[in-house]
């Protein structure tokens, strides 16, 4: 089999995977909180980070088809392997709802109609899911060369606006809000959960590890760069938008890059920035639906997921997974599409969110339980990987109790 991902193309996946709808649509869900927004992301960052550093303990140790469950049926079994993959896989194809609705809400920069109708703003979303299902049914080699162009247009317009927002606005008068009155760790876990919906996607690097050139190396190198670019990228980015826009029109902003761009450039910038993030997102959905397919494919090869839909064509593409996983995705934006294009966007990140943080917490705690094991077998146990690991099964943890406040 050729293998199509080289360094910087496994870079772009991890990339193009976690920076998609998240970080376009976030300022406006997070306004509430003002300043307070960013403790969330420097410890969803952090956290993210430790994650990062166990799966490529993982991945630089035994490369798996599959990601996070393939892990967790080597160190713990097959059951706790298939409830990681049932999560994992869950949380992908409602992200990719969720991202799809981000597309549609962008979309209406361009044609205002979309916004005015919750039956059209659905059907622009399903229409995009199965545009780039296209993309993934034709192989690996279109969609590695996808995610590398749209991973560099997206992160232009990020940039200028985060640095632009910082040096025209003032991020010191953005007020610390509290709107729940909560403790402030019952807070800030409370922003983690939603922040961590932008960093679903670090471990993309390890779902199609059969296609990715040398995987021991290439992997743990691609998930760290990938993982650190898309963190600088997002605080710089959400920075710079709540620095320029006030907080009560943040709020009720369903396009708050484009809004600042208008303040920055006028209707000019505010158009560029509306493309960049309709490539953003686009990037972001190729490649949710390439790990829907390779993730659904791998789990029915080791039977935890059914046997139907390891069916592949004769290029190893996961033809009926594809098929399947877009055809629910199709199903949950229709039927969220009566709550309201940003309130359906924040359903779903939660939904996503905390399947994806049960995935997580299964890996860190196997990259754990597989150190010991190797012990056993004459290995060295490396402290600093081992404390990582812990501190990383930790934040899951702590991220997992983040979503249990948001749905009280």
């Amino acid at each position: 089999m050729k293998r199509s991902f080289g360094f910087w193309r496994t870079w772009a996946l991890v990339v193009g995977t976690i920076i998609g709808s998240g970080v376009f649509t976030l300022p406006a869900i997070l306004a509430p909180y003002g300043n307070n927004s960013l403790f969330g992301w420097a410890v969803a960052a952090c956290g993210t980070i430790s994650i990062a550093f166990a799966f490529c303990h993982l991945a630089g140790r035994n490369p798996r088809l599959g990601g996070p469950h393939a892990y967790v049926d080597e160190a713990f079994g097959h059951y706790p392997a298939m409830f990681v993959a049932w999560g994992y896989w869950i949380s992908l194809w409602v992200s990719i709802a969720a991202i799809a609705t981000a597309f549609s809400g962008y979309s209406a920069i361009f044609f205002p109609i979309i916004a005015d109708y919750t039956w059209l703003s659905a059907s622009v979303a399903i229409a995009v899911v199965w545009l780039f299902t296209y993309v993934n049914l034709k192989g690996v080699e279109d969609v590695s060369i996808v995610q590398m162009v749209t991973v560099i247009l997206k992160l232009i317009p990020l940039f200028v606006i985060g640095a632009a927002g910082l040096m025209f606005g003032d991020l010191t008068e953005v007020p610390l809000e509290n709107p729940n009155n909560e403790s402030f760790p019952v807070m800030v876990s409370g922003i983690t959960i939603l922040v961590m919906f932008s960093f679903i996607g670090i471990e993309a690097a390890t779902v199609p590890s059969e296609n990715v050139e040398n995987p021991k190396k290439t992997i743990p190198r691609a998930l760290i760069w990938g993982t650190i670019t898309a963190a600088t990228i997002y605080i710089l980015a959400t920075a710079g938008v709540m620095s320029m826009i006030p907080i009560g029109a943040l709020q009720n902003s369903t396009s708050p890059f484009a809004d600042a761009a208008s303040i920055i450039f006028g209707g000019v910038g505010s158009t560029i920035v509306g493309i960049g993030a309709l490539i953003a997102i686009a990037g972001a959905l190729n490649s949710n639906i390439l790990l829907t397919g390779t993730v659904l494919m791998a789990g029915a090869y080791d039977k935890v997921f059914p046997a139907f839909l390891k069916k592949a064509n004769n290029d190893g593409t996961p033809v009926t997974a594809l098929l399947f996983s877009s055809s629910l995705t199709s199903m949950v934006i229709a039927i969220n599409s009566s709550k309201g294009m940003l309130k359906a966007f924040e359903i779903m990140i939660l939904i996503s969110t905390f399947s994806i943080l049960l995935a997580y917490l299964g890996a860190t705690l196997a990259s754990i339980r597989l150190q010991f094991r190797d012990k056993l077998n004459g290995a060295e146990i490396n402290p600093l990987i081992l404390f990582n690991s812990i501190l990383a099964a930790l934040f899951s943890t702590f991220a997992i109790v983040g979503a249990w406040v948001i749905y009280q």
